[in-house]
Parts: structure tokens; sequence; C-alpha cells
């Protein structure tokens, strides 16, 4: 997921999880805190929507047997369920399905699958990430372990990267002394030029300070690639960590000081001097955070589209020269960029006019330290996880220190790593009988759109050209990145750590003024997420969720269109959902609806926003704005892959499977997907930063509006999961 800018990419949709620069997709909040040198790469664009399939530190039978189920299979008959289906032992029998239909059909497997001690979150989605950094693992090893590795080949970069980062012995040695200079640079400081050289400089080795920096797609020209800045520089997840006067966000407030205080302690600060630089730290990102947009409205593209010429820059910030800024990034010759959210650079133009230059150094000072704390000795990682894991997200204890240099490796070289790990996992026939699924899902969206009641010929038009140009991209690029610039070694992992993040950055700004390059990905193959990118118009499947249980070529239609089919149906639907629902077929924003259509749409689109406004759960309303754009993909996506199920022979038998009739099947493989155990502090962070709602109601609020699943378990219309047919939610 490296190549990605943080401020505006609410706008990429997906099934969980991420451009230009943005908020959302909670994996991507998760892997900010936790992962924060990845930040930059990391969050979720305004255009890229993920599914966030790995929520990490991120888814019949009639009604006289609904209570029991259905007969019992033979051992036999559940064991091959279980290999490549459903497995019985998944359910909860306590419930019933027209009551709470999570529960029904996951309550067995959250029962048997509780939360490790190293997750804040653990479902079907991590399962399956586990054990592909499992065999990630393998393929690092043996990589790592190879002498005869052709030096600056892809093998001898994973495996050297992989090694410096299992080595803790030579981590310990190093301490922070290779972050010495940088902290000498930063002390240096004596003006306003030379602070915005340094902040230039650590935005170059990812660091989050100030604001956030990269290449994006011209929201109005997808053919022209732009700079783009947006808002950023802060240390806890979202503005609202700020803002919010709640007990809980006040007590997360002291105790992200408290962190900030031991972490210059064991630089080597002095009690008194490490409890002021916190103090500093807050103050200043709390400037940032109140002129930060919301979450929610970095949802909105026109919203946050302001391209500027470089004299209209300046004058937005005169107290910071964008002249010079490009010079330190190494591109002066730019002339203009978009500003992402204007009154946010107002506010940091303030702070650079108004706020001291000795705090502007303990903050920067701050923020290096703050990157670095994952590559640095085990004090001061451990210190990070115990607030940013254990605080923020509930996890007892950190993940294993070779699950922590897989992803790691991940992060910095996810298409050389990838290349490995595709010819292991996915060989061609996975991914051909991929692509005749998504061409399938493709073909029910056609003929939905072809025949909806409350669209008119003209929009119904552009809407079918807009879908006949989707790009599908399936496992994995068809040209791999190339890492030739970046320089890995068996030295300091730090130093790999960094040099990765400013490869990556110098990477991403060589794309500006270019031809737009449509054959980039924005997630690396063995990422457990797909995405749909609105300017790009492409929806974009990795290879690593292309895997068993949520694709299992072995497994019936029943199974394989309820899991992986819903994805497919989900991505293909964020093209027409509230933010995707703006761009055309070629990736501009351009209104291509006529008034009364995008009237009747939009009132749809409300009726979602109202269904999720009223769940609630851990003392927290699920924010029905945030959410709209994910919901009305599940619900669209489970829509359009249950019609495209209804073509199948399997459906049209009606023979059942385990005492489960087809459609039953279907919907519990949808369920199937949202099996997830929740750690409070990791879904409060959720259901204020997340647009995925939490699990419980990705599962029943789509069904909740779905007749077919009333039918399938003969659910009346009394049932707590049948919405009253005049509140019903239906787009598509």
């Amino acid at each position: 997921m490296k190549p990605i800018t943080p401020w505006r990419k609410s706008q990429t949709n997906g099934f969980s999880g991420s451009g230009a620069l943005g908020t959302a997709t909670i994996i991507a909040a998760v892997a900010l805190v936790l992962w924060p040198a990845a930040a930059r790469a990391q969050s979720p664009s305004s255009r890229v929507q993920a599914f966030r399939g790995n929520c990490s530190s991120v888814f019949g039978y009639s009604a006289g047997n609904a209570a029991a189920g259905s007969a019992q299979a033979s051992s036999k008959e559940e064991s091959e369920s279980a290999a490549h289906g459903f497995d019985l032992a998944n359910l909860d029998r306590s419930a019933t399905p027209c009551q709470n239909f999570w529960q029904f059909a996951d309550g067995g497997w959250m029962r048997s699958h509780p939360i490790p001690a190293d997750h804040a979150a653990w479902g079907v989605f991590n399962v399956l990430q586990d054990r592909n950094q499992a065999l990630l693992r393998q393929i690092l090893e043996q990589a790592s372990k190879d002498p005869h590795a052709q030096a600056g080949s892809n093998w001898q970069k994973i495996g050297a990267y992989y090694d410096s980062c299992m080595n803790t012995s030579a981590v310990e040695a190093a301490g922070t002394k290779p972050l010495d200079p940088e902290f000498r640079r930063i002390a240096a400081i004596g003006n306003a030029r030379e602070l915005q050289a340094e902040i230039a400089r650590l935005q170059s080795m990812g660091v989050n300070v100030g604001f956030q920096f990269g290449s994006e797609q011209d929201l109005k020209n997808s053919s022209e690639v732009i700079a783009g800045a947006g808002q950023g520089g802060l240390g806890l997840p979202d503005r609202q960590y700020y803002v919010d006067q709640d007990a809980r966000s006040k007590t997360l407030r002291a105790e992200y000081v408290a962190h900030v205080v031991k972490m210059f302690s064991l630089l080597g600060d002095n009690p008194a001097k490490a409890q002021s630089e916190a103090q500093t730290v807050l103050q200043l990102e709390t400037k940032l955070a109140e002129a930060s947009t919301k979450v929610a409205d970095l949802r909105i593209p026109e919203k946050n589209y302001h391209p500027m010429t470089l004299r209209q820059l300046d004058d937005a910030t005169p107290h910071f020269s964008w002249q010079t800024y490009f010079a330190e990034v190494g591109h002066p010759n730019l002339s203009g960029a978009d500003m992402g959210q204007p009154e946010f650079f107002k506010a940091f133009d303030a702070a650079i006019a108004s706020a001291p230059l000795a705090d502007w150094k303990v903050y920067l000072r701050w923020h290096l330290l703050h990157t670095a704390a994952p590559a640095l000795p085990a004090k001061f990682e451990e210190e990070n996880f115990n607030f940013y894991g254990r605080t923020l997200t509930g996890a007892k204890q950190d993940l294993p220190r070779w699950q922590r240099c897989v992803r790691s490796t991940d992060r910095e070289l996810g298409e050389a790593l990838g290349q490995f790990y595709v010819q292991r996992a996915f060989p061609p026939a996975a991914k051909a009988s991929a692509l005749a699924m998504v061409k399938n899902l493709m073909a029910a969206l056609h003929q939905d759109l072809s025949t909806l009641s409350w669209m008119s010929p003209e929009t119904r038009k552009q809407a079918i050209a807009k879908l006949d140009m989707i790009t599908l991209k399936i496992g994995y690029p068809d040209k791999w990145r190339d890492y030739s610039k970046y320089s890995v070694t068996r030295g300091t992992y730090v130093e790999n750590f960094l040099r990765g993040n400013d490869f990556e950055f110098e990477w991403d700004l060589s794309k500006i003024g270019k031809p737009l390059d449509r054959t980039l990905w924005q997630m690396t193959p063995p990422t457990v997420n797909a995405y749909y990118d609105s300017s790009m118009n492409e929806i974009v499947f990795p290879a690593g969720i292309l895997q068993p249980p949520i694709f299992d070529p072995h497994a019936d239609d029943a199974v394989n269109y309820g899991g992986i089919g819903a994805v497919i149906g989900h991505e293909l639907t964020h093209g027409f959902d509230d933010q995707g629902a703006k761009f055309d077929g070629h990736g501009n924003l351009k209104n291509w609806w006529t008034p009364q259509d995008l009237k009747n749409f939009q009132q749809r689109g409300e009726c979602i926003v109202k269904q999720f406004d009223a769940f609630e759960a851990y003392g927290l309303h699920e924010p029905g704005n945030l959410d709209e754009g994910e919901s009305i993909a599940d619900l669209g996506g489970m829509t359009i892959s249950y019609r495209a199920f209804q073509t199948t022979p399997e459906a049209k038998s009606a023979k059942p499977i385990d005492g489960f009739t087809p459609d039953q099947r279907f919907f519990l493989a949808w369920a199937r997907l949202w099996a997830t155990n929740y750690r409070p502090e990791i879904a409060q962070l959720y259901m204020k930063t997340d647009p995925h709602p939490l699990d419980q109601f990705r599962t029943n609020a789509p069904l909740s509006n779905t007749p077919a699943f009333a039918k399938a378990f003969g659910c009346s219309e009394t049932s707590p999961m049948v919405r009253p047919a005049g509140q019903r939610c239906q787009i598509w």
C-alpha cells in the first residue's frame, strides 16, 4: 500500500482499506498509529476506497426448521463443507437468523476464535492474513539465508531488509545513533527558511510533520498527475482526539502526553524537560488539529480540491515559501499544487509565524523519534506499542518480531516480495477463475443498470458507459516496480527503513507532470484487501485476498458468490456510490446525472445514512455520513452478487448442501466475511475514524433491506432482521 498520499484519499473505495492523501479506511488509521513511517503510504485516499479485509494494528433452509438450523450433516459431509464451503461449526444455534443473523451465522466462529493477545480485533480476514504472512516468512527467511543472492537483485534486497529487521543485536548496538545527524540538523535550525528546509527533509524520510505532500491525479483532468498538499502533522489518529471533550478523549490526550514524555526520557532528556516538551507537542498539534477538516468531510471531493498557482499558494501561506519548499524536495520547477484544505494551511502558516523556533524543534524531534520507533531498540519499540497498540487499540502484546519484519518488508519492498509470493500462492488458473467471476458480476450490474426503474435513459446511458470502462486488475501488476534506486544492506535496520521512505517519496514525486501510468497498483500482491479508485475508474484485487476461504475455486458457487463475489460487487458498486457517482468513466470529477436522477440517488443514499446513524455500540453511534459510501457498496455489492449467483446452475437447482438451500448458503457466506471479535478500544477508534461500519452492522444492515434474505430464511415482516417496507433502503 505504499504509493498513497494521505489527505484526500477517502475517495479510493475499497472493501476495507487506500494516491494523494486522505483519511479513512481504518486499516489505514491503525497502520498510521502502529507504523507511523508508513503514514504517507498507508493512509486511505479520497479516491481509493479499500475493503478493509485485514482488520489489524487493516469477512437454506425452510421456515419450518429455522430455529434448529437444518438436519445434521454426516461427519464426512461436515468435514467437506468445512474444507471447501461453509463450516457448520461457525453457527450459533442459540440465535435465530431472523433475530440477529450475524450472531446466528458467526457466533460459533467468534466463540472458537478469541482475539489473540497481539491483536486488537480478530476476524476471518486476519486468519487469511496470517496464512499469507507465514508464506511470506518462508520466502524471506530463504532469501535472507541465500549466500548466492545477486547483489542489487530483488531477492537480495528483500533478504537483506528482512535480515536487518530481525537482527535485534545490531538494532540494540546502534541505539539511536543513526538518528543523531538528523537531531543535530534540527537543533541547528536558526530561522524560518531552515525550519522549512527541515520540514521538507523529514517529510522525504516518511516523517509526518506539518502537512502531507505527494503526487495525485487532477480530479478534473484525470490524465494529468499534479502535486498535492493536504493536512497532516498529528501524532494521534484524527482531529477529534484533540478537540473532543468527553472523558475518554481527555484521558487519551493525557496518556498521549505521558507517552511523549516517556519517549523523550528514553532519548535521554531529564523528566522536567521531557514534560515540557510533551506539552509543547500537544499544543502545536492541537492548533493543527483544530483547523483540520473532519474525516467525513474529507470524503467530499469538491471540498478538498483547490488547485493553485505558485503565487496563489504563497498568498495562502505568506510565512511559508512554496518555491523554497519545492526546491527542498528536489522539484524546483513545480509551478503549483492542489491545496486540499486551505483552512488547515492557514492555521499551519499562523503556527509557522507565531510558534517559537524552539517549539518547532521539539515538534520535529518528536515526530522523527515517533516515526523511527518501530526500528529502534526494544525500549523505544515497547513504549511505542504501549501507547499506539495497548492504549489506542486494546492489543495486549506486540506482534512477534518476525511478523513485524514481514509487514515492514512488504511495506517497503511490496512488489519485489510480491513477485515471489504470487509464484507460490496464485497460479494462472486462480487468476482466470477470479477474472471470470468479476466479469459475471459486471454483467449482473450491467443488467441492473439497464432496468433500474428510478434512472432515466439519459443517465442510464452514462452509467453503463462508465461500467464498461472500468479497468480490472487481478492478482498482481502487469509491470513490476523498479527498486534499483533503493539501496538495501544488511546494516542498521532503521537506516534501511528511512531510506525506503525516502525512495518512496522521491518515486511518488517523480510522477508529477508525467503521463499518467495506469499500470500502477496501490496495494501489494499479498495484501488481504481490495479497492476501487474513482480517478482511475479501476477495481483492484490483490492475490492476497483471492485465497480460501474468501475465494476457493473448489467451493460451491453459493459460497464463492456470497464471499468473494460480494467483495467484487462491493468494489464495482463503489463506482456508483455517493463519491464514485461524481466521477465519469474517464475518472474526472464531472456530473453525468440529470437533476431528477441525482435527487433520486441522493435520497436513496440518505436512507443509508439514517439507518447507520441509528446503530449504537461501545457507547458510540455509527456516523452515517462517514459510513455512507462503504455501506452503499456493501448493500449494492451483496445485491449484485446475489443476482449473479441466481444465474448459476446451483442456484437454479435449489439443492441443499448441509441442510441449507443455495440461497441460504449464499447469505451465510456473506455473513462469514464479517465474523470478527473486537476489543472496545479498536471498535471505538473505528467508529470515530473509519468509513467502514463495524462488522455486525455490515452483516445485518444490508440483509435487513433484502427481501430475498427474508424469503430464504422465512422471516416475517415484523422480524428484527426485516426493515419495514417504507424504511427499506434500495439503490441497485
